[in-house]
């Protein structure tokens, strides 16, 4: 038996004699194999190392990848949850206290809420008092009259920001109706549709924060407050979205005659400024981007056109962008009429004087007002009671700490309702109202040292150890030199630039650089446009609803319902 085992595993080595041949040790192997099988010894099993694989570079890096996105993931997700319940859960304030000064701020526009946002509230008593008890970021008013934006994204609880400040601040949803500047008082109703028993009173101030920004002008325009759209206010937004769907679902009805169509397809929006541009912008997207696949029978014969009574759009912008400007409306087929001034409004046309001098009347299924602001009833009632002081019409007049005319320093007016030589934006009530807070807590510091001198030198009057009145007379010579430099600066303005969308996904940027400006426009500047104005927005909260409405309209389109 063992010798027949032999030939066998002779003549297979006879077939493999070139592998043997070519590896010694293999031989050497197989010679001990045949001596222990011809010895009749069982062979010892001799394991076979597994084989050694190299990982390769791409798969390193893919893996390191994969590692670094999760944690990434985990991080970010975390700590936007930790910000999220921060906000949702503020801490304890401190009471209102009866022997601190007390502020009230009329409004919650935006000077009145970069006031609150940056104000020390532990040195006063704040109240505020406004017909809106919310923050609106007025510049995203366009993309809701189109449905880009959600109506709720871009406005912010009041109560949001003053529940987070030191002290308590106390929020009234009300209207103002009357300012006592002598008597320093204000008086305030109810004009919600719920009242209860007390539905008005009057309060005292020690400091009035008079911001309660300015209404539409409209130039006693025959039809303007009956006929037209206007874009000021979130439910002027809101109305106008409505109304255009009107048009559009009225055109779309059977046997409507073709120049009734041509009407109610006619887009009108009077004012060259940043809103109507802005907005004739936000129009021509939501026909490219929505009605052209909706309303395919209707959409080739929407028609905007812009009026403007200065010679040129965005007067504010340098000129290469108002030619940017009018070049893409041009490609967009947006009409633009300059120089051309309403004369009135009627239900279903606008009567125009042109350039020549002549008067067209321009059948419209819609008319938008986008033309400039005028003081509020309120705002005149105030200024009449210092005749002498405030002499400008167009609104309050101030000095160089924003500090009204008249008024000894007790009322502090900022934004769209004071008359100065700045142009009334966001960007300058904001800036106001920063700064406004900034003076409030130096005059704290100036209140509390002028209390303690006070102290000091009626200590000085009891006593008369000469060491003790050596010490409390350099004390009181420290307190009074700290007094002599506490001073107010003046309020300076800075300009951080000027921003409009114009449609087509391209906007338009005038920005300080150095001693001069960067004009740009385009996509790009687009992209910083949104990215300007998500860092711009109040809260966090806004910041992911915003962001989430335009990544919902880039996915799905806008809604074309109307309720």
């Amino acid at each position: 038996m063992q010798a027949i085992r032999g030939r066998a595993l002779a003549r297979s080595l006879a077939h493999s004699r070139i592998v043997i041949a070519r590896s010694p040790a293999t031989n050497s192997l197989l010679r001990r194999g045949l001596a222990v099988e011809a010895a009749g010894i069982p062979p010892t099993p001799n394991p076979i190392p597994p084989p050694i694989f190299r990982q390769s570079r791409w798969r390193n890096f893919l893996q390191i990848l994969g590692r670094a996105t999760l944690i990434t993931l985990v991080v970010g997700s975390g700590g936007f949850y930790y910000l999220t319940q921060r906000d949702k859960h503020p801490g304890p304030q401190l009471p209102f206290d009866s022997e601190k000064k007390t502020i009230v701020v009329l409004g919650s526009g935006w000077g009145a809420t970069s006031l609150l946002k940056t104000l020390d509230t532990s040195e006063y008593n704040v109240i505020v008092i406004s017909p809106k008890n919310f923050f609106l970021f007025t510049p995203l008013l366009p993309s809701v009259a189109v449905g880009t934006v959600s109506p709720r994204s871009i406005i912010q609880s009041t109560r949001y920001l003053t529940r987070h400040k030191t002290r308590q601040v106390s929020v009234i949803e009300a209207e103002a109706t009357d300012v006592d500047a002598l008597n320093k008082t204000v008086t305030f109703t109810d004009n919600s549709e719920i009242k209860g028993l007390v539905s008005s009173t009057t309060i005292p101030y020690d400091y009035l924060v008079y911001a309660v920004g300015a209404e539409v002008q409209t130039f006693n325009i025959p039809g303007v407050k009956e006929h037209a759209c206007f874009m000021k206010e979130l439910h002027d937004a809101e109305r106008l979205q409505r109304a255009f769907m009107d048009c559009v679902e009225t055109a779309a009805f059977p046997t409507q005659s073709t120049a009734e169509v041509d009407r109610l397809l006619h887009m009108i929006v009077v004012g060259g400024g940043p809103t109507g541009v802005e907005l004739s912008g936000e129009l021509h997207d939501f026909l490219e981007d929505d009605l052209k696949m909706w309303y395919p029978e209707l959409a080739a014969k929407i028609r905007i056109t812009l009026v403007e009574a200065l010679p040129s759009v965005l007067p504010s912008f340098s000129k290469q962008l108002i030619s940017y400007t009018e070049s893409t409306f041009k490609e967009s087929k947006i009409d633009i009429l300059t120089k051309t001034m309403v004369k009135e409004v009627k239900e279903n046309s606008v009567v125009l004087q042109m350039p020549d001098k002549s008067i067209v009347e321009v059948p419209c299924g819609l008319v938008v007002w986008a033309a400039g602001n005028k003081s509020r009833a309120l705002t005149q009632k105030l200024m009449a009671q210092l005749p002498s002081d405030q002499t400008n019409k167009r609104g309050i007049v101030v000095d160089d700490h924003l500090r009204m005319n008249g008024t000894n320093g007790s009322i502090f007016a900022i934004g769209d309702c004071t008359a100065t030589s700045y142009a009334p934006t966001a960007q300058v009530a904001s800036q106001q109202g920063s700064y406004l807070a900034r003076c409030f807590h130096e005059l704290a510091k100036t209140e509390k040292l002028s209390a303690k001198a006070a102290e000091i030198e009626q200590a000085l009057t009891t006593t008369s150890s000469g060491d003790e009145k050596k010490k409390l007379e350099d004390s009181l010579a420290s307190v009074l030199k700290k007094l002599k430099n506490q001073k107010l600066r003046p309020f300076h303005y800075s300009h951080q630039g000027s921003l409009a969308y114009i449609g087509s996904e391209k906007a338009i940027a005038d920005l300080p650089f150095m001693d001069g400006n960067i004009a740009t426009g385009g996509v790009a500047t687009y992209l910083f446009w949104r990215s300007a104005y998500l860092s711009t927005l109040f809260s966090l909260r806004n910041r992911t609803l915003v962001a989430t409405d335009w990544l919902k309209v880039k996915l799905f389109g806008r809604d074309v319902s109307r309720d």
